[in-house]
Protein backbone atom coordinates (compact mmCIF):
# COMPACT_ATOMS: atom_id res chain seq x y z
CA UNK A 1 0.00 0.00 0.00
CA UNK A 2 2.88 2.48 1.13
CA UNK A 3 4.58 2.56 -2.12
CA UNK A 4 1.24 3.67 -4.18
CA UNK A 5 2.10 6.79 -2.19
CA UNK A 6 5.27 8.06 -1.94
CA UNK A 7 7.87 5.56 -3.70
CA UNK A 8 9.23 7.93 -6.21
CA UNK A 9 10.38 5.15 -8.29
CA UNK A 10 7.80 1.82 -8.07
CA UNK A 11 9.64 -1.68 -7.90
CA UNK A 12 6.56 -3.43 -9.34
CA UNK A 13 6.53 -3.96 -12.88
CA UNK A 14 5.13 -1.46 -15.17
CA UNK A 15 2.30 -2.79 -17.08
CA UNK A 16 -0.21 -0.36 -19.00
CA UNK A 17 -3.50 -1.10 -19.03
CA UNK A 18 -6.48 1.20 -20.87
CA UNK A 19 -9.30 2.41 -18.94
CA UNK A 20 -12.37 3.76 -20.32
CA UNK A 21 -13.98 6.15 -17.23
CA UNK A 22 -16.35 9.10 -17.18
CA UNK A 23 -14.93 12.07 -15.43
CA UNK A 24 -17.70 14.71 -15.02
CA UNK A 25 -19.65 13.29 -17.51
CA UNK A 26 -16.98 12.98 -20.18
CA UNK A 27 -16.12 9.66 -21.39
CA UNK A 28 -12.21 9.85 -21.42
CA UNK A 29 -9.71 7.07 -22.42
CA UNK A 30 -6.87 6.69 -20.63
CA UNK A 31 -3.65 4.26 -19.43
CA UNK A 32 -2.71 3.49 -15.82
CA UNK A 33 -0.14 1.08 -14.09
CA UNK A 34 0.79 -1.03 -11.04
CA UNK A 35 2.70 1.11 -8.46
CA UNK A 36 0.69 4.02 -8.53
CA UNK A 37 -2.59 4.89 -6.68
CA UNK A 38 -5.77 3.19 -7.81
CA UNK A 39 -3.85 1.81 -10.79
CA UNK A 40 -7.24 0.06 -11.65
CA UNK A 41 -9.99 2.38 -11.73
CA UNK A 42 -11.66 5.79 -10.79
CA UNK A 43 -11.22 5.39 -6.80
CA UNK A 44 -14.35 6.35 -5.08
CA UNK A 45 -13.06 9.36 -3.73
CA UNK A 46 -11.88 10.99 -6.10
CA UNK A 47 -15.40 9.97 -7.77
CA UNK A 48 -16.68 11.72 -4.50
CA UNK A 49 -14.57 14.71 -5.39
CA UNK A 50 -15.48 15.76 -9.31
CA UNK A 51 -18.91 14.79 -8.54
CA UNK A 52 -19.02 17.49 -5.56
CA UNK A 53 -16.62 20.46 -6.21
CA UNK A 54 -18.02 23.31 -7.64
CA UNK A 55 -17.26 24.38 -11.32
CA UNK A 56 -13.69 25.87 -11.50
CA UNK A 57 -12.73 29.41 -13.08
CA UNK A 58 -12.24 29.46 -16.80
CA UNK A 59 -8.75 30.75 -16.35
CA UNK A 60 -5.99 30.66 -13.73
CA UNK A 61 -3.28 28.41 -12.40
CA UNK A 62 -4.78 25.30 -10.74
CA UNK A 63 -3.17 22.40 -8.86
CA UNK A 64 -3.77 18.43 -8.63
CA UNK A 65 -1.90 17.82 -5.53
CA UNK A 66 -0.97 14.10 -5.12
CA UNK A 67 -2.50 13.22 -9.20
CA UNK A 68 -1.61 9.64 -9.59
CA UNK A 69 -2.59 9.12 -13.39
CA UNK A 70 -4.60 12.11 -13.51
CA UNK A 71 -8.66 11.88 -13.35
CA UNK A 72 -8.30 15.47 -11.38
CA UNK A 73 -5.96 17.02 -13.65
CA UNK A 74 -7.64 15.61 -16.75
CA UNK A 75 -10.94 17.27 -15.18
CA UNK A 76 -9.51 20.65 -14.62
CA UNK A 77 -7.78 20.92 -17.84
CA UNK A 78 -10.86 19.85 -19.66
CA UNK A 79 -13.57 21.96 -17.67
CA UNK A 80 -11.04 25.04 -17.77
CA UNK A 81 -8.80 25.23 -21.08
CA UNK A 82 -7.68 28.38 -20.82
CA UNK A 83 -6.18 27.50 -17.46
CA UNK A 84 -2.63 25.95 -16.59
CA UNK A 85 -3.42 22.88 -14.42
CA UNK A 86 -0.29 21.67 -12.52
CA UNK A 87 0.18 17.59 -11.74
CA UNK A 88 2.69 17.25 -8.89
CA UNK A 89 3.08 13.51 -7.37
CA UNK A 90 6.22 12.38 -5.68
CA UNK A 91 5.79 9.04 -8.18
CA UNK A 92 7.54 9.21 -11.52
CA UNK A 93 5.63 6.51 -12.92
CA UNK A 94 2.28 8.56 -12.20
CA UNK A 95 3.61 11.67 -13.81
CA UNK A 96 4.27 9.71 -16.62
CA UNK A 97 0.97 8.41 -17.03
CA UNK A 98 -0.82 11.70 -16.16
CA UNK A 99 1.43 13.12 -19.00
CA UNK A 100 0.58 10.86 -21.25
CA UNK A 101 -2.75 10.85 -20.83
CA UNK A 102 -3.07 14.71 -20.75
CA UNK A 103 -1.37 14.02 -24.60
CA UNK A 104 -3.41 11.82 -25.82
CA UNK A 105 -6.72 13.39 -24.78
CA UNK A 106 -5.37 17.28 -26.50
CA UNK A 107 -5.29 18.46 -22.83
CA UNK A 108 -1.97 20.47 -23.71
CA UNK A 109 -2.63 23.06 -20.69
CA UNK A 110 -1.63 20.21 -17.90
CA UNK A 111 1.86 20.58 -16.97
CA UNK A 112 3.17 17.30 -14.52
CA UNK A 113 5.86 18.37 -12.13
CA UNK A 114 7.98 15.86 -9.39
CA UNK A 115 8.10 16.52 -5.64
CA UNK A 116 10.44 15.02 -3.07
CA UNK A 117 9.28 12.90 0.07
CA UNK A 118 8.30 15.67 2.05
CA UNK A 119 6.03 17.17 -0.43
CA UNK A 120 8.43 19.95 -2.16
CA UNK A 121 8.51 20.24 -6.06
CA UNK A 122 12.32 18.52 -7.20
CA UNK A 123 14.28 21.47 -8.76
CA UNK A 124 14.13 21.85 -12.37
CA UNK A 125 17.96 19.68 -13.05
CA UNK A 126 16.03 16.82 -11.22
CA UNK A 127 12.94 16.71 -13.18
CA UNK A 128 11.99 13.97 -15.27
CA UNK A 129 12.20 14.50 -19.03
CA UNK A 130 8.69 15.16 -19.67
CA UNK A 131 8.11 17.53 -16.14
CA UNK A 132 8.69 20.72 -15.36
CA UNK A 133 9.67 22.53 -12.00
CA UNK A 134 6.67 24.83 -10.64
CA UNK A 135 7.58 28.34 -10.64
CA UNK A 136 8.37 29.12 -7.12
CA UNK A 137 6.45 32.26 -7.68
CA UNK A 138 3.32 30.61 -9.07
CA UNK A 139 0.31 30.91 -6.66
CA UNK A 140 -2.82 29.14 -7.18
CA UNK A 141 -6.58 29.82 -7.83
CA UNK A 142 -7.69 26.30 -7.62
CA UNK A 143 -6.35 23.12 -5.24
CA UNK A 144 -8.27 19.84 -6.11
CA UNK A 145 -6.44 16.88 -3.94
CA UNK A 146 -7.59 13.43 -3.30
CA UNK A 147 -4.80 13.55 -0.66
CA UNK A 148 -2.46 10.49 0.34
CA UNK A 149 -3.67 9.70 3.86
CA UNK A 150 -1.98 6.59 4.56
CA UNK A 151 1.30 8.16 4.79
CA UNK A 152 0.65 9.46 8.30
CA UNK A 153 -0.22 12.01 9.70
CA UNK A 154 2.76 14.24 10.20
CA UNK A 155 4.17 13.44 6.29
CA UNK A 156 0.29 14.58 5.58
CA UNK A 157 0.58 17.91 7.48
CA UNK A 158 4.22 18.60 5.97
CA UNK A 159 2.46 18.27 2.21
CA UNK A 160 -0.14 19.81 2.59
CA UNK A 161 1.16 22.64 3.71
CA UNK A 162 3.67 22.95 1.51
CA UNK A 163 0.79 23.88 -0.67
CA UNK A 164 -2.22 25.16 0.91
CA UNK A 165 -0.51 28.56 1.65
CA UNK A 166 0.06 28.90 -1.62
CA UNK A 167 -3.49 29.68 -2.66
CA UNK A 168 -4.50 32.89 -4.51
CA UNK A 169 -6.32 35.23 -2.55
CA UNK A 170 -10.14 34.56 -3.32
CA UNK A 171 -8.45 31.13 -4.12
CA UNK A 172 -10.13 27.44 -2.66
CA UNK A 173 -9.34 24.10 -2.28
CA UNK A 174 -11.18 21.17 -2.35
CA UNK A 175 -10.33 18.21 -0.15
CA UNK A 176 -11.58 14.76 -0.25
CA UNK A 177 -11.03 12.78 2.91
CA UNK A 178 -12.44 9.35 3.76
CA UNK A 179 -14.36 10.26 7.10
CA UNK A 180 -12.94 6.95 9.08
CA UNK A 181 -9.53 8.50 8.56
CA UNK A 182 -9.71 11.54 10.09
CA UNK A 183 -11.47 14.23 7.89
CA UNK A 184 -13.17 15.75 11.17
CA UNK A 185 -10.34 16.44 12.97
CA UNK A 186 -8.16 17.31 9.81
CA UNK A 187 -10.80 20.62 9.83
CA UNK A 188 -9.70 22.27 12.73
CA UNK A 189 -6.14 21.32 12.29
CA UNK A 190 -5.52 23.50 9.10
CA UNK A 191 -7.91 26.02 10.56
CA UNK A 192 -5.13 26.41 12.94
CA UNK A 193 -2.33 26.12 10.95
CA UNK A 194 -2.98 28.19 7.99
CA UNK A 195 -4.01 30.99 10.11
CA UNK A 196 -5.69 34.38 9.61
CA UNK A 197 -7.00 35.15 6.08
CA UNK A 198 -8.20 31.06 5.48
CA UNK A 199 -11.33 29.61 6.69
CA UNK A 200 -11.62 25.70 6.82
CA UNK A 201 -14.82 23.64 6.45
CA UNK A 202 -16.84 20.88 5.76
CA UNK A 203 -18.25 21.55 2.38
CA UNK A 204 -20.05 18.35 1.45
CA UNK A 205 -20.62 14.37 2.56
CA UNK A 206 -21.24 11.42 0.48
CA UNK A 207 -20.19 7.82 0.41
CA UNK A 208 -18.26 8.08 3.47
CA UNK A 209 -15.68 10.32 2.58
CA UNK A 210 -15.72 14.71 3.58
CA UNK A 211 -14.82 17.05 1.46
CA UNK A 212 -12.86 19.80 2.47
CA UNK A 213 -13.18 23.03 1.87
CA UNK A 214 -10.36 25.82 2.25
CA UNK A 215 -10.64 29.23 1.14
CA UNK A 216 -8.11 32.07 1.31
CA UNK A 217 -10.20 34.93 2.07
CA UNK A 218 -8.99 38.66 0.68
Amino acid sequence: MAEQYFSADPSSKDVRRTLHVSLRGRDTQVQVSNGVFSGSRLDLGTSVLLKHAPEPPLTGDFLDLGCGWGPIALTLAAESPEANVWAVDVNERALELTHGNAQSNNRSNIHVSQTDETGACLPAAQQPSFAAAVPVDTMFDVIWSNPPIRIGKEALHTLLMTWLPRLNNDGAAYLVVQRNLGSDSLIPWLDEALGDGFAVSKYASSKGFRIIEVRHEI
